[in-house]
This record gives C-alpha cells, sequence and structure tokens, in this order.
C-alpha cells in the first residue's frame, strides 16, 4: 500500500498548524483526521467533568443496635431510619455483639428482620442479614428517589 496519502495528510495538517491524529491504526488505508489535539483533549475533560458531576452519589447512612435493645430505643433509631430512606440514602443497620452477647445471634437476626418489615413500605432489603465477625449487616435501600 502506498505512504503517499498519510503524507499528503501531513503536508496539509502541517499547513493548517493542526495536528493528525490517527483514529483507526487497523484499518487499511488507516483512517486518519486532521484536529486541534489540545483543543480535543479539553473538550473531553469537560465533558467527563460534567458527566461525574451529575452522577448521583450514593450516601450510606449507618444504623446501630445492641442484641437486646429495648423498645424504646428501637423506636428512635426506626425514626431515624425513616427519615434516611426518605431523604434517599442507604441503610446500613447491623447488630454490634460484645463479649459472649455473641450468644444472642437469633436476636440480632430477629431485631434486624423486624426493622426490615416496618420499613417494608420505604425500602426495599438489599442484602438479608449476614454474621460478619462480630457484627450482624443488613442494607436497605430507598424505594424511590428523594423530591
Amino acid at each position: 500500500m502506498d505512504v503517499y496519502p498519510t503524507r499528503k495528510a501531513l503536508a496539509l495538517a502541517q499547513e493548517m498548524e493542526l495536528d493528525l491524529v490517527e483514529i483507526s491504526p487497523n484499518a487499511k488505508p488507516p483512517v486518519c483526521k486532521i484536529m486541534d489535539y489540545r483543543k480535543f483533549l479539553y473538550e473531553q475533560k469537560k465533558r467527563d467533568k460534567a458527566l461525574k458531576a451529575k452522577a448521583s452519589k450514593v450516601v450510606v447512612k449507618e444504623i446501630r443496635f445492641g442484641p437486646q435493645t429495648d423498645d424504646h430505643d428501637y423506636e428512635f433509631k426506626k425514626k431515624h431510619a425513616e427519615k434516611f430512606l426518605k431523604d434517599g440514602a442507604k441503610l446500613k443497620a447491623y447488630v454490634f455483639f460484645k463479649g459472649r452477647s455473641i450468644v444472642y445471634k437469633d436476636q440480632g437476626q430477629i431485631l434486624l428482620l423486624r426493622l426490615a418489615q416496618e420499613l417494608e413500605e420505604l425500602g426495599k432489603v438489599e442484602q438479608m442479614p449476614k454474621l460478619e465477625g462480630k457484627r450482624m449487616t443488613m442494607f436497605i435501600a430507598p424505594k424511590k428517589a428523594p423530591k
């Protein structure tokens, strides 16, 4: 294949004081474009920044329980959980087992499942209660986006 068209394109680009950019090197003949490469990079960076700004950021709020949390504390924390879900944040509810309280794993799981059931209209369970070390964790995602 002749290299003449590439030389001609390079000469044309130099004459216009622009850059010759290879778009598709594997094609026969290679596809090139005459452009201001710095301006192209600048505009691409601007587009990427705009897309990044539009992307929604996921906020994760945590609520901590003990395995034997009483009703008043539970209701208080549930109200906070409702507020977090209404605001559009994900909720990470966990039961922390201190010392020998790990023997009450079932109470912790019941507590988290009760919370999930009571928050059913605001959010859906993303991850069922799972024991990781001394923590039993559950994730709840909001059902609809905030206004």
